[in-house]
């Protein structure tokens, strides 16, 4: 038996309301936003990259996130955290001063790992530990300007330095972040880390729970040639920019 044209009206336009209710092929997936390393200019290189990220320049939180590059290029975070900067927020590494409590914008690779503590399980980077007689130099006089120095040489004076036993919570466990580092700039920073949380925002460098530190120790991995990315939401520091 035929339905009735009323009725026939009546399929029809409910046909046409599930066609229009029904997502278009795709549309899931365009929703979902891009990882942030795909909209960065520059990751480095490698298939790790850590990224450090505050809402804007005055900022002294934000979120550092760590990914992996699949085959085919495809970035997947591994793992992130609550993330803390200097206290005078984030400037752009080419312009920080020394002495600002500044964290210096930019892409940078990651030298070493060190740590008062013994490295976490599975930690396989270089790792350095820190004993009475280690020293990094910031005497912008010193030969040694932005370095590890087992005991203080001559020309670089205690007041210009770090003393890193003394700073048995913040680095327990840290990694050296290659700013200013292969070819210094006296005046421009020195010994900047990301290492674990003190009690607040940092003197420039960039902190996360020691729980995370942990993590990212036994996560990264020289072979597969690191970097750290430090950056803002957006503007002149924007993260996306490096």
């Amino acid at each position: 038996m035929r339905p009735s044209s009323a009725l026939r009206s009546v399929l029809l336009l409910l046909a046409a309301g599930s066609m229009a209710a029904a997502p278009p092929a795709g549309a899931a997936a365009a929703d979902r936003p891009v990882p942030l390393p795909h909209r960065m200019a520059d990751t480095g290189g490698g298939r790790q990259l850590i990224t450090a990220e505050a809402p804007g320049p005055g900022a002294t939180t934000g979120r550092v996130t760590w990914w992996d590059r699949r085959r085919g290029g495809r970035w997947v975070a591994a793992g992130s955290a609550p993330a803390r900067f200097g206290a005078n927020g984030l400037v752009a590494g080419d312009r920080r001063e020394q002495g600002t409590s500044t964290t210096p914008a930019g892409l940078y690779d990651l030298p070493y790992a060190f740590g008062i503590e013994a490295p976490p399980a599975g930690t396989e980077y270089p790792h350095r530990r820190v004993t009475q007689t280690s020293w990094w130099c910031q005497d912008n006089a010193s030969r040694s300007y932005n370095r590890w120095v087992e005991g203080l040489p001559e020309d670089c004076r205690a007041a210009e330095s770090e003393h890193l036993a003394d700073y048995r919570t913040q680095y327990a466990q840290a990694l050296v972040i290659g700013f200013n580092y292969h070819r210094p700039v006296r005046g421009r920073g020195a010994g900047i880390f990301l290492h674990v949380n003190g009690k607040g925002a940092t003197a420039g460098c960039v902190s996360v729970p020691k729980d995370a530190m942990e993590r990212i120790l036994a996560w990264v991995d020289r072979g597969r040639e690191p970097h750290i990315a430090i950056g803002t939401a957006g503007g002149e520091t924007a993260i996306t920019r490096y």
